[in-house]
């Protein structure tokens, strides 16, 4: 077993009831717990993490009550982030998995490899992920779930029932789910396909999965001022009026990219991740242009940059030829 699937305590159980209204602003109808201690497998603790209350709400029900929880929305928007970080904040561990093109069945299950015993070389059953965090209190999180293959949907579509096993056929043998597996999933769409042509790759999902996912919750963008004091918490040297104003100069320019991307005049676009990039830029260059280019515009495609840099012109009331290093005091 390889550094990634290290060995988890089985007899370790969620032993901490959680103060939602304290720890995520939320209150629940439900009772939260979770670990005391923690592993290399938790995720790190983003303390200036904005965390979206329904969207929270319907993942502490996953984790509290062994739900199912798949999340919808744009790229960008922060989907998988979100469940890492209730997972940090309840000490759980955490795995995630991009179902991009390349993974197969294989990869999920595992495979059979040649290893070296007693100087020896046998053929030894090396277990996949899957097998891995179902026998652990792990919660696994499929990224881009609706750019699946079909075989591995189908491996997936086993373990969607709450008190399913996992059958490796190829081993004969059968496996229970650990008590405190958890799944989840994030996608562009909600299994019907993309008609819009923004996410191409993406398919449909057989209907009778889906209808195996307890919970299904849309997370979209921050609106503006939530996402102008995430970016400020990021870059505290910014927090003075000079730097604030810039910051909401390039929030602007960034939720203007998301309607023109979402509109389809362009194919990229600009997520919370990005303006924080672009302002960490700003004060590493003290350049908003060049760090604009850096962060954004050099990645875009050349037929949209006229696009974008019309924009970035309506947010800052300049042409993004004329702009100039503006500088920000201590």
């Amino acid at each position: 077993m390889n550094d990634t699937k290290k060995n988890i305590d089985l007899s370790i159980v969620p032993d901490q009831e959680i103060n939602t209204k304290e720890i995520f602003g939320i209150e629940c109808p439900f009772k939260v717990c979770g670990f005391k201690s923690k592993n290399d497998h938790v995720p790190i603790i983003d303390k200036d993490y904005k965390f979206d209350p329904e969207t929270t709400r319907a993942i502490l029900a996953g984790f509290a009550d062994n739900r199912r929880v798949i999340i919808q929305g744009y790229h960008g928007t922060g989907k998988s982030t979100h469940i890492e970080q209730v997972a940090a904040r309840l000490n759980w561990s955490c795995v995630r998995i991009n179902l991009d093109s390349h993974i197969s069945r294989i990869d999920l299950i595992g495979k059979d490899s040649i290893v070296i015993r007693d100087g020896k070389q046998i053929t030894e059953f090396q277990e996949g992920m899957l097998p891995w965090a179902y026998q652990n209190p792990v919660a696994l999180v499929f990224d881009e779930y609706d750019a699946g293959r079909p075989d591995v949907m189908f491996v997936i579509q086993r373990i969607l029932e709450s008190d399913s096993k996992l059958t490796l056929l190829d081993q004969s043998r059968i496996i229970n789910p650990n008590r405190f597996f958890r799944l989840f999933a994030t996608a562009n769409t909600v299994g019907l396909g993309d008609t819009s042509g923004l996410y191409p790759g993406t398919q449909q999902i057989n209907q009778g999965q889906m209808d195996r996912w307890n919970i299904v919750t849309t997370l979209n963008y921050l609106n503006n001022i939530e996402e102008e004091g995430i970016v400020l918490s990021k870059n505290k040297k910014l927090n003075n009026k000079e730097g604030k104003e810039i910051i909401r100069c390039m929030v602007s320019t960034a939720d203007l990219t998301r309607s023109g991307f979402i509109n389809g005049d362009i194919s990229t676009v600009m997520s919370p991740r990005t303006v924080i990039t672009w302002a960490e830029n700003y004060l590493l260059f003290n350049d908003i242009e060049y760090s604009f280019k850096l962060a954004f515009l050099n990645r875009c495609d050349e037929l949209e940059r006229s696009i974008i840099e019309e924009y970035y012109q309506r947010s800052f009331g300049i042409d993004l030829s004329d702009a100039k290093v503006v500088n920000v005091g201590e």
